[in-house]
């Protein structure tokens, strides 16, 4: 395999080939700066999809996008002091403008409750100023010392954080629901990854959170990644912050508050479900390119006649919303552009040669399935529409498959652990509900209960770890 290629195979060094994917496909670079990167046209037009998908959502349910700025006082971030221990360690400070020391100390938005909600309580002075449902496309700097790997940690990433204020608890509860709801929409049927959804425990949750909910994926290796979350914040920053109004019967009330957000980690995903030895399969819903038609030149006339039917087709996929590109450049081979298509893991590749020429047909060539079909000039459009949606289809339901086989039910310590050594995935395990277990198990394994469904289900066994009761059916697995 060329040097442009991929060198190793997915299911012998994922790291390795999941970093060779996101390199030779074009997606991001590494950066100058330590820990960063660069997002390069390919990855930035995926996130740019993301965006006018959630937007749409969003903006359906009266949320509208606002920007703050990137600096926070110190003062601010210590006024809540839970939320301010929760970040200190990966808080970069800015002491210095030109040659002066700050009278302040400035971080660079770890995220941005603390700079909003003194806002907000400026804002807000009556029940007929709520709610507030605000939005931020914007990045965020989070100093972290672990290993960085590209768009899965990073010291800086792109995200998008929501922070609105309601005049009930009850209707910031349905907020929480309403956008997990949201993103798990975005993450299933746009990114064909499945989730598990529910609650974090008290250890996991945000600090400063009543309660937080979350999606959680699971990818080919047998770790989980967090995909998004949302926080019922409770009254906890507005008693902070000061954000009070008066109510219908002139009394005065707290907010109650959330806030939730999803990372650019989302593309990671996408390579890590969907890619194969030959690089990036990409969901069509959010593929940036759907489809590319590349012309097979022959003699003369007949690749005139070639290139004119290639251009044909290229404009009726146009006329049909299809994101399509025509590869006519004519210093490198087909083969060459095929390799090179199918690494930028573009759905569908159209062909069109000699033979096809002759017989008004087109071959259409499946990215998920390598599976090639010849299908009626005229019928073109018709058929690229459909095989977009089975492709989608069936991206999630082979990662739905992988969810699957990758949840293991446990009744017993031992048990647990063999199975986080020998397979890893989703462990679905009885629970006594003791952070101190918790802790433990944590510590021994570096498992951690990453989802508590919604729906309570009925402890199978003692807890896994102490032996004691079990109160609760929890979903453990190391992560990312």
């Amino acid at each position: 395999m060329s040097d442009t290629g991929i060198t190793v195979r997915k299911n012998e060094d994922f790291s390795e080939w999941y970093t060779q994917v996101v390199l030779k496909s074009g997606l991001a670079d590494y950066a100058p700066v330590k820990g960063c990167m660069i997002f390069r046209e390919h990855s930035y037009a995926i996130w740019e999809k993301i965006q006018e998908i959630f937007n749409k959502k969003i903006k359906e349910t009266g949320h509208r996008n606002v920007y703050f700025p990137l600096f926070i006082p110190e003062s601010f971030l210590k006024k809540e002091a839970e939320h301010f221990q929760g970040f200190v360690p990966q808080v970069a400070w800015v002491t210095m403008g030109g040659n002066s020391p700050l009278e302040e100390k400035l971080a660079i938005r770890p995220t941005s409750e603390t700079i909003m909600y003194a806002t907000y309580a400026k804002w807000i002075r009556s029940w007929r100023d709520l709610p507030i449902k605000l939005n931020q496309w914007c990045s965020v700097v989070r100093w972290e010392t672990k290993a960085t790997k590209l768009f899965l940690r990073t010291r800086e990433f792109l995200w998008q954080e929501g922070h609105t204020a309601h005049t009930t608890k009850e209707e910031a509860d349905r907020e929480v629901m309403e956008i997990l709801n949201a993103y798990k929409d975005v993450i299933e049927t746009y990114l064909a990854i499945p989730v598990l959804v529910g609650k974090k425990t008290e250890m996991e949750k945000f600090a400063g959170a009543l309660y937080t909910t979350a999606l959680e994926a699971m990818m080919p290796d047998g770790k989980a990644l967090q995909m998004g979350t949302s926080h019922q914040l409770g009254q906890h920053f507005s008693k902070v912050f000061d954000i009070k109004f008066l109510d219908k019967d002139e009394k005065e009330q707290y907010v109650w508050q959330t806030s939730w957000g999803f990372t650019t980690r989302v593309i990671g995903a996408v390579v890590m479900v969907h890619g194969d030895d030959k690089g990036l399969v990409l969901p069509p819903k959010v593929a940036p390119v759907q489809v590319v038609i590349v012309p097979i030149p022959y003699k003369g006339a007949e690749t005139e006649a070639i290139m004119t039917k290639a251009k044909e087709i290229l404009e009726k996929l146009q006329k049909k919303d299809i994101a399509v590109v025509l590869d006519d450049r004519q210093e490198y081979t087909p083969g060459w552009k095929f390799n090179q298509w199918e690494l930028k893991g573009v759905p569908i590749r159209i062909e069109i040669g000699p033979r096809d020429l002759k017989q008004k047909q087109v071959t259409l060539a499946r990215r998920d399935t390598f599976q090639k079909i010849t299908v009626k000039e005229d019928e073109t459009a018709d058929a690229v529409t459909k095989l977009l949606e089975e492709i989608q289809t069936n991206l999630f339901n082979k990662a739905k498959k992988l969810l699957e086989e990758s949840t293991t039910t446990v009744k017993s310590y031992d048990e647990f652990k063999k199975v986080l050594e020998q397979k890893g995935g989703f462990i679905r395990a009885s629970w006594c509900a003791d952070s101190a277990c918790e802790e433990k198990i944590k510590d021994e394994t570096g498992a951690t209960i990453r989802t508590v469904p919604f729906e309570k289900e009925k402890p199978f066994s003692k807890c896994v770890h102490c032996g004691k009761d079990a109160s609760e059916v929890v979903y453990f697995a190391r992560s990312y």
